[in-house]
Parts: C-alpha cells; structure tokens; sequence
C-alpha cells in the first residue's frame, strides 16, 4: 500500500515544485513601478511623486496598496531592467538611437537591445528635439532664427516655457507674434514634418524622432511661454495678435492671469481691485477658491466689510461653477484693465514684485 501510494504522491509534489519554481509572473508596467517605488524606499519615492501628475500619484499609489509583499526575485527584475532602460537612455542621449542600438547589442545581445529600443521608444515616449532641450538657448537662438516661423514655432513648442520665453524674447520684433501665434493655434504634427524639420537640424546636433503623433503647441503652451518674457515683449506680441487675430489675443489674455494669481499682488493692489469690483461678483468668485485666496481678500477689507462677504458666501447656498467661473472672469477683466491704465503693474519674470 505504502509502496503502491507514494509514487504517486511524490510525483505529484515534484510535479507542483516543478512547476512552481519554473512559473514567472508577468508583472504590468504599474507593478513594476510600485515595486520599484516600494523598493526606493518612501523618501526617495516622496521625491519622485513631486514630478508626477495627481492621476499618477493615484494610479500608483493604489498599486503600491495592492503588493501584499515584494519577493526578491521579481524586485530585482525590475532593478535589473530599470537598469538597462537607464543605460539605454544615456547611450541614446550620447549619440542617438542607432548608437545605442549597436552599444546594447554587444552588451545585452540583439534581441534583448531590439527590446529595450522599443519600449524606450514607445512606452516612455522619446519625445522629437529630445537634443534640443539640452542646447545653451543663445546658440540654439543663432542656430534657428534664420528659420521659417512656423519651424521655430515647432521647435519652441517642445522646449520647456522657460528656455522657450528666452528664445522668443530674443526673436526679431518683426516676427515675434507670427511665432507666438503659430504655437497657439498648433495641434499635432505627423513624424514625417518632425523628421523634416530635424534633418535640418542634423549637421550639427544629433537627432531623435518618435513615430508617435505627439502633442505640442497650443494656447496654453504659448500662455505658459508669454508667462516669462518680460513685460515689454508680452506687451508687443499681444498688440499684434489683437490686431491679426483678436479672438485668439483675447483667449491667450484670459488665461494669462487666472483669479487665483491675486494672491501675487500686494496689499495696495487688491484695494485698488477691491474698489472696483461689486461684493456680490466677489462672493460668488471666491466659492471654490482655497483659504489662501480668500485670506488674502479678507485681510484686505474692514472686519465688518469681510464679515458681511462671508455670510453673503454662507447665505449664498449652492451655485454653479459657470457662474462662479464668470465672476473670477470679471474681477481678473478688472485685474487686466488696471494694469493697462497703469493703476496697476503685474511683476514679470525677472522683475521686481508688483509696485503700484
């Protein structure tokens, strides 16, 4: 009997142990960012979540909720493919796709080189003038602005706002709102015009392009570049979009000073608003907004001034966000009319804080 049964159940136990042990689980792109995350430990990963967007912050952490434990093997298959992703990335920044391709086969061998290249490029989206980014903007300004307008356009809307307003500022009078506008009104771009443009490039820097229809331009971009040029120039190219295009000068002008950036403004200059503005508009205009906005207007009326806007806020009951959106519209027209008639001047980039 004893005989007769314990093949069997031996067989059966080295079968599951077989199996068990030659089983690797498949782990999605998610779990292995929270393993990695877990595996960083929570003051590193603190870190990390500065730079990522609240949708992320979120999708992540309920995926870090989710991991009951890490088991060795599985953390360091993600360290080890983190690993080569990274070393991909820097040959790739070092001398383009192609060199990095050649380096990770000899490396790595052709297959898993094939490999790495693809998920680098498609999942973390090698984004086009990747090399551009890292161009001093003086010599980036020389290289391009002989170009067409609608090609420095397309390189400034890849770059960030800042190196972006450095270069638009420095642009030539005659031709700095036909590049503003032509970032505003641009939507997607197909690789081929991308490819385009960067073999014209190709002389001297090195090139990336992504097969991808990748996103860039638009108003907000162009809002976030006039953010930071000085005064004089977001002045100029306003002007002239008022007179090429005043539909599109007015979206850029609403967006470019939202009601909740009264908070940039000192004491004197939220009286002088405060003046013009009616305490009913102003009550429905600080519904949504956070305590820091709402202080701040407070602060700067009487108590009894402030205690009747907040029971008119209190008494006000539920209202709907359009039109609350349009009272904070009104009071940032206010905001915008006083700074023109030089009531008011809004500190830019590089300039003092707001005087009045």
């Amino acid at each position: 009997m004893a005989k007769g049964t314990q093949p069997a159940g031996g067989g059966g136990a080295a079968s599951t142990q077989k199996k068990s042990s030659g089983h690797k689980k498949d782990l999605t792109g998610r779990q292995k960012a929270a393993i990695f995350l877990v595996t960083l430990g929570s003051e590193i990963s603190s870190e990390i979540f500065k730079h990522l967007r609240e949708d992320e912050i979120e999708t992540l952490t309920f995926e870090i909720a989710r991991l009951d434990s890490v088991n060795s093997e599985d953390r360091d298959r993600v360290l080890q493919e983190f690993q080569e992703l990274m070393m991909a990335q820097d040959f790739i920044t070092s001398g383009g796709i192609e060199y990095a391709r050649e380096l990770l086969e000899k490396s790595l061998g052709s297959q898993k080189a094939v490999d790495i290249i693809n998920r680098l490029t498609s999942s973390l989206q090698v984004r086009p003038f990747d090399f551009i980014r890292r161009t001093d903007p003086t010599h980036l300004l020389n290289f391009i602005q002989q170009e067409h307008p609608q090609t420095i356009a397309l390189i400034l809307a890849y770059l960030e706002p800042a190196k972006a307003s450095i270069i638009l500022s420095s642009l030539p009078h005659e031709i700095q709102s036909d590049v503003a506008k032509r970032i505003a009104i641009m939507d997607r771009t197909s690789p081929e015009v991308l490819r385009e443009v960067e073999r014209v490039l190709e002389k001297k820097l090195s090139t990336l392009s992504s097969e991808d229809y990748t996103a860039a331009g638009g108003v907000e971009s162009i809002v976030e570049i006039l953010n930071l040029v000085d005064r004089s120039t977001e002045k100029s190219i306003i002007e002239n979009l008022e007179e090429e295009d005043p539909e599109l000068a007015e979206d850029i002008k609403k967006r470019m000073f939202v009601f909740e950036d009264i908070v940039m403004l000192d004491d004197r200059a939220i009286q002088k608003v405060m003046r013009e503005v009616d305490t009913s508009e102003l009550a429905k205009a600080l519904k949504s907004v956070d305590t820091e906005v709402q202080d701040k207007i407070f602060r700067n009326m009487s108590k009894r001034a402030a205690t009747l806007l907040k029971e008119d806020m209190e008494y006000m009951g539920p209202i709907r966000m359009k039109d609350v959106e349009e009272s904070q519209q009104k009071i940032v027209s206010i905001i915008r009319k006083l700074e023109e008639q030089g009531e008011i001047v809004v500190a830019r980039a590089g300039e003092d804080e707001l005087v009045v």
